[in-house]
């Protein structure tokens, strides 16, 4: 049995990831701090292959005892302070865990390496990033995992940092590594700041719904689940020491998604106004205006596709929001 250290395991990624992993047969050690973010979706599973520590990753000596444990074959790190606003605001939270908690791994994984040899061929650092590490692009273009990396704000430049530590250690001490880079994710449980659960909520109280600028920034979006399986694709068959992007390929204004979730918002309720309750407010600082991945790579050495359609992965969303409204306070 494949044995998986995993850290932000409680968090909205983080806890399909878990659930799936163990459902694949793979023994789960989870480690998180439980943040604000993660309190709300309480995973808790009885299983015998499934260990849970609340510990922050920054805490190197709890990091190598666990590691000296479990013996895992893998590290997955989820970890991460990811609301791009909050960043904005104050980014020492973000520093502190998208850098110095990687920086940590790392530097635990290279000594649990030394100390246990023969793990070293076969052993994994998997490191969870995003689109936005690739900054602002230009219309009809794509990212490639090749491209260099241009972050505009504080959060994607602290995940941007996290992605070439993981690469220089690679380099430097010869840690086997993976990184997966994803579009934007929606889905059940994703935290009432997020962009999507934040729309619904204004409707529900009928309150303003805040589009920064002309609402014209484009983003791409997948369902959480499908980013999952392809995490667990890569895991399995990936190329060691390699990047793979992950995307859908279909992309949104967030002006047109917002009046999307109104449209599905109103059939559900017999209702047709949610739209007017749209208000355009002051831009983001350093606002990116659009993201949009390549994602050939995986889809041509891994075989994977999304299997989510986004109007689909929409409604399903709307609706487990709507029957789980406490979720939202």
């Amino acid at each position: 049995m494949k044995k998986i250290l995993l850290t932000g395991g409680c968090g909205f990624i983080g806890r399909v990831l878990v659930k799936k992993l163990i459902n694949e047969g793979y023994l789960v050690i989870n480690i998180d701090k439980i943040t604000y973010a993660s309190k709300k979706s309480k995973l808790v599973i009885n299983n015998k292959n499934y260990f849970f520590f609340k510990k922050d990753i920054i805490e190197k000596t709890f990091i190598k005892k666990i590691l000296k444990k479990y013996k895992p074959d893998y590290l997955i790190n989820v970890a991460a302070e990811s609301h791009v606003d909050n960043s904005i605001t104050d980014s020492r939270k973000f520093i502190q865990t998208n850098i110095h908690g990687t920086a940590n791994l790392l530097d635990c994984a290279r000594e649990y390496l030394k100390e246990f040899p023969l793990k070293k061929k076969s052993f994994i650092f998997f490191q969870i990033s995003t689109d936005e590490v690739y900054g602002d692009i230009s219309k009809g273009c794509t990212s490639k995992e090749s491209d260099n990396l241009n972050p505009s704000s504080p959060y994607s430049s602290s995940k941007a940092a996290a992605d070439l530590l993981v690469t220089a250690w690679s380099r430097t001490y010869g840690i086997n590594y993976l990184i997966s880079r994803s579009s934007n994710n929606y889905g059940p449980y994703q935290y009432p700041e997020k962009f999507i659960p934040v729309i619904l909520n204004s409707i529900l109280k009928k309150k303003i719904i805040p589009v920064y600028g002309t609402g014209k920034q484009k983003r791409e979006w997948i369902y959480v689940e499908d980013n999952v399986d392809a995490i667990i694709s890569i895991l399995e068959k990936g190329k060691k020491n390699s990047i793979y992007n992950i995307g859908t390929g279909k992309h949104k204004s967030n002006l047109d998604l917002v009046k999307e979730i109104c449209k599905i918002y109103d059939n559900i309720n017999n209702n047709n106004n949610s739209k007017k309750l749209i208000k355009f407010v002051k831009d983001r600082l350093g606002h990116d205006k659009r993201y949009a991945l390549n994602i050939q790579k995986i889809k041509k050495e891994l075989k994977w596709k999304p299997k989510i359609k986004f109007n689909q992965g929409l409604k399903k969303t709307i609706i487990w929001y709507l029957k789980n409204k406490n979720f939202l306070k």
